[in-house]
C-alpha cells in the first residue's frame, strides 16, 4: 500500500513548467564574389522568394541594417549584396564583420560567393560593353585576374559557391531557390538535368553520370532530329543490353546516399547525366531517374541543358532565360 500511496503521489506532484521554445533565428545570407557573375540576378531572385534584398551596401552600414544592430526586425529574411564596389570593401574588413555577426544569436548568417570563368567573365564585359569596378586605365583581363585576388580568402570562407559560367538567369534563381527558400521541403529537394559533355560538365552537379558508352540514337536516321523524350527514342535506349544493369545499378546506389546526404543536412542535391550530344540518350535516362526520385517522395525537377543545342559547342546560342 505504501508503494501504491507513493505512486499516486508522484502522478499527482505538479509537472514542470514546458520551456519556451527558441525563438528562431533571423536568416542573413550575405551576397559576394565575382563582379558579372550574377550578383543582381541573385540579389531579385532573393527578392522573389521573400527577402528584403539590398545591394552594394557600406561595410559600416552592415550591422546598423540587422537585428546585430538593432535595424531590421528579427525573423525578416535579408539577402546583402557585398563586393568590390561596395565602400570601404576589403576582405579582411568583410571577414570581421561577417565574424560579429555570426556570433549573434538571433542570426542565421551565411555567405553565398557567385564564381565565373575568367574567360566568360571576359566576354560579358566586352559584350555590354560595362566598365570593371576595379578598371581605371588597366584592361577588363587585369582587373578580374586582380579582383580575383582581392576576393579569395571570401571564397574559401563561403558556405556556398555558385559557380554560373554554365548558367542561365532561370538555373540560377532554382538553384537558388533550393538551397535558401523560405518554405523548407520536408525532404530534400533535388535536381536531374541531361547534358552534352562536348559543352561541358555542369558545374553545380554533385553527381555525375557519363552514359555515353550506350548505344547513340544519333546514328539513326529515323531518329536523330528526335530527343529523348520521344518514345522511339527511349524505346531504343531502353533495349541497349547495357541500359537495365546500368539504371539499376545507379538507382541502388542511390537509394541509400539520399538519407544520408538528408542526414547531413544537405537540402538540395543536383544530379547530371550526360551523353555526347545531350538529346537522347542523357535525356531518357535522366527522364527516367527523376520518375524513380518522384515515386521515392523527393520533390525533384528535371531539365535538359543542351537538348536544343545539337552540334554546337558551349555558346549564348540557344540558350533560353539570358544568362545569370
Amino acid at each position: 500500500m505504501a508503494k501504491a500511496s507513493a505512486t499516486v503521489e508522484l502522478a499527482a506532484a505538479p509537472r514542470p513548467p514546458d520551456r519556451a521554445p527558441a525563438p528562431a533565428k533571423t536568416r542573413l545570407v550575405l551576397v559576394t564574389g565575382m563582379s558579372g557573375a550574377g550578383h543582381s540576378s541573385a540579389l531579385k531572385a532573393f527578392e522573389d522568394m521573400g527577402y528584403e534584398a539590398v545591394d552594394n551596401l557600406p561595410l559600416a552600414l552592415l550591422q546598423g541594417l540587422t537585428p546585430a544592430g538593432n535595424g531590421a526586425p528579427a525573423g525578416r529574411p535579408m539577402a546583402i549584396g557585398i563586393d568590390v564596389r561596395t565602400r570601404g570593401f576589403g576582405a579582411e574588413a568583410f571577414l570581421r564583420e561577417l565574424d560579429r555577426l555570426a556570433q549573434h544569436p538571433e542570426l542565421d548568417t551565411q555567405l553565398l560567393f557567385l564564381d565565373c570563368d575568367d574567360v566568360v567573365l571576359f566576354r560579358r564585359y566586352t559584350e555590354t560593353r560595362r566598365r570593371h569596378p576595379l578598371t581605371a586605365d588597366r584592361p577588363v583581363a587585369d582587373s578580374v585576374r586582380h579582383e580575383r585576388q582581392l576576393v579569395r580568402p571570401l571564397r574559401e570562407r563561403a558556405d556556398l559557391v555558385i559557380d554560373t559560367t554554365e548558367l542561365t538567369a532561370a538555373d540560377l534563381k532554382r538553384a537558388l531557390h533550393g538551397h535558401f527558400a523560405l518554405e523548407r521541403q520536408a525532404a530534400m529537394a533535388v535536381f536531374v538535368t541531361s547534358f552534352a559533355y562536348r559543352n561541358g560538365v555542369p558545374r553545380e552537379a554533385d553527381l555525375v553520370f557519363d552514359v555515353r558508352f550506350l548505344d547513340n540514337p544519333h546514328y539513326i536516321d529515323a531518329l536523330r532530329p528526335l530527343t529523348g523524350r520521344d518514345a522511339a527514342v527511349a524505346e531504343h535506349v531502353r533495349r541497349d543490353p547495357g541500359y537495365k544493369p546500368f539504371f539499376e545499378g545507379l538507382v541502388r546506389l542511390l537509394e541509400p546516399l539520399l538519407p544520408r546526404y538528408v542526414h547531413e543536412g544537405k537540402s538540395y542535391l543536383t544530379i547530371a547525366l550526360g551523353c555526347t550530344g545531350g538529346r537522347h540518350r542523357s535525356v531518357f535516362a535522366a527522364e527516367s531517374l527523376a520518375a524513380w526520385l518522384n515515386d521515392l517522395g523527393y520533390p525533384v525537377a528535371v531539365a535538359h541543358r543542351d537538348i536544343d543545342r545539337p552540334g554546337t559547342a558551349t555558346t549564348d546560342a540557344g540558350r533560353t532565360g539570358g544568362r545569370a
